[in-house]
């Protein structure tokens, strides 16, 4: 089964989380990539305890910042983390990806790689960002949008340790 979170609200990659931990409660296999994501988050320390975790090698920075550098190395890391799924998905129960419609959406991953995980995985496939193009939204079997109302970035408050990161 395909899940997508997508929207501008908080709580995409939380719920993603929360399906991870959920299906290793069982004793199943899951692989949690993150894409655009390489600085510390608390959540990734409970995670790496009975989950695979893959992420940057480093933090890039939001897209309209990073360098055309930054934007190479990226997406290799981004591409080498993809080719580890092709190569080994029949070993996990479920496969997370998460941030992979922004990367996807900015070119900084191969969408060919992409594609084929969505066409050919048969566990539980969890796909999150903003914007996922209708191609995924026809394949999926669970859709949700999480939308924002109100949030204190908006105020100009920034992240906080244990709540957005």
């Amino acid at each position: 089964m395909i899940h997508i979170y997508c929207g501008d609200g908080k709580g995409k990659t939380t719920a993603s989380i929360g399906l991870s931990v959920r299906m290793a409660g069982y004793g199943k296999k899951v692989l949690f990539v993150q894409f655009l994501k390489g600085s510390y988050t608390g959540e990734l320390e409970i995670l790496k305890e009975n989950v695979k975790v893959m992420r940057c090698d480093k933090n890039y920075g939001f897209f309209r910042s990073m360098s055309d550098e930054n934007k190479e190395n990226i997406t290799k890391n981004h591409n080498d983390n993809l080719s580890y799924v092709i190569k080994n998905m029949n070993d996990f129960d479920m496969i997370v990806l998460d941030e992979i419609f922004v990367a996807y959406n900015y070119g900084l991953c191969d969408k060919d790689m992409v594609r084929e995980i969505v066409k050919s995985y048969i566990g539980e496939l969890v796909l999150t960002g903003r914007d996922p193009d209708e191609w995924f939204i026809e394949k999926a079997d669970y859709v949700s949008e999480i939308k924002k109302i109100k949030h204190p970035y908006d105020r100009g408050i920034t992240a906080r340790e244990g709540v957005e990161f």
